[in-house]
């Protein structure tokens, strides 16, 4: 009977870890509209796991901007 709730709780645990690091790595490769926004969505991820994760990505539609990189090599031919 001790060991009915450990699986459970182990998967939940690894998908929280799962979701936090997929949220850090999102902001790091995010472009945010203001780079202090990228700072404060690192924090609230850092200090609160699970929660900063799921707000993070509920909010992150605003603070992201949508354009797309262009590759735009500038090549010196001298």
């Amino acid at each position: 009977m001790i060991f009915t709730w450990s699986i459970p709780l182990l998967i939940l645990a690894c998908l929280s870890i799962l979701l936090w690091f997929w949220a850090i790595i999102d902001i790091n490769r995010s472009n945010f509209k203001d780079p202090k926004h990228k700072g404060l969505f690192f924090l609230l991820v850092l200090i609160t796991p699970v929660i900063g994760s799921i707000i993070y990505f509920q909010m992150k539609k605003g603070y992201v901007s949508t354009d797309k990189r262009r590759f735009s090599p500038q090549f010196n031919n001298h």
